[in-house]
This record gives structure tokens, sequence and C-alpha cells, in this order.
């Protein structure tokens, strides 16, 4: 049974989600709360498969998941990133976090394939000799995870 509190926490959840939607000028739909609401809850980024494995028995197919996060990502809500895998994960565009890989590095677990923040780890890179500053620099780590490794 769900209770009148957790049921006012639900409805104050969505509707965050739905002004974010509006935000971005994208219009309230299911998929797109469900969408949203997977990527809020997720503490890696997801891929396509897993979001839309999610979300299936809650009725919505693979290109539907597909479509709301490629309207999502061109809104800037989401962020879409391939890490050399050939896959893409999506993750939540968090206020302030214009630039959120540069801001500090990440893991991708080469078992699982889960993608984790690591903001307490700092990274100096100097370029080498005769190297102009890189416009756009991005550190990832590769190895196991705290699931995996256990």
């Amino acid at each position: 049974m769900v209770t009148r509190k957790a049921a006012r926490q639900a409805e104050t959840e969505v509707d965050a989600l739905v002004d974010r939607l509006r935000a971005g000028g994208l219009r309230r739909t299911a998929a797109r709360v469900a969408v949203l609401a997977e990527l809020v809850a997720s503490v890696a980024a997801l891929s396509h498969g897993e979001i839309a494995e999610i979300l299936a028995p809650m009725g919505f197919d693979r290109a539907t998941v597909f479509r709301n996060l490629t309207d999502l990502t061109s809104a800037g809500l989401v962020v879409r990133r391939d890490l050399g895998d050939h896959v893409w994960r999506f993750a939540l565009q968090r206020d302030g976090e214009a630039d959120h890989g540069r801001q500090h590095p990440h893991l991708l677990c080469s078992d699982c394939g889960t993608l984790v923040c690591l903001p307490d780890v700092k990274v100096k890179i100097t370029p080498a000799r005769g190297w102009k500053r890189a416009a756009k620099m991005e550190v990832q780590l590769k190895g196991l995870c705290d699931i995996c490794a256990s």
C-alpha cells in the first residue's frame, strides 16, 4: 500500500521532471517522463538497451525509448557518450554540468560496461613538447567497478 507521503513525493518528482521537459522545449509524454525518471535514479550512465529493458514492462518499445533519448539529448537534458566500445551511454545533464566530462574522470568497467563518475580523483595532464593545447579533453579510466571487482 502506498502512503500519502510517498504518493506526494512521487508526484513532486514527476512535476520536477515535467519542468525539465518544458525548460528544454519538449512536451510531457509518458515515455519522456519514464526515461528521465530512470536517468535521475541511475548512478551510472545507461545504454539505450539497458533503458529499453527497464521500461519494457511499462509498455515502451526500443524504438520509442531511442526516439525519446534522441529528443532529450537534442534538448540538452541528456548527455550521450561513446566510450570507445561502440555503445552510446546516456546520463542526465545535471544543473551546472555543461561540460561534465572535463570536470572529473570516469571509470568504464571492462566487465559490465558501467560508466561511473570518479569525482574525488584529480588528474593533471601536461602536454608533450611541440603539442598545442587540446581543444577538448576527457579522461576515462578502464578497469573493474566495485561490483565486478568483488
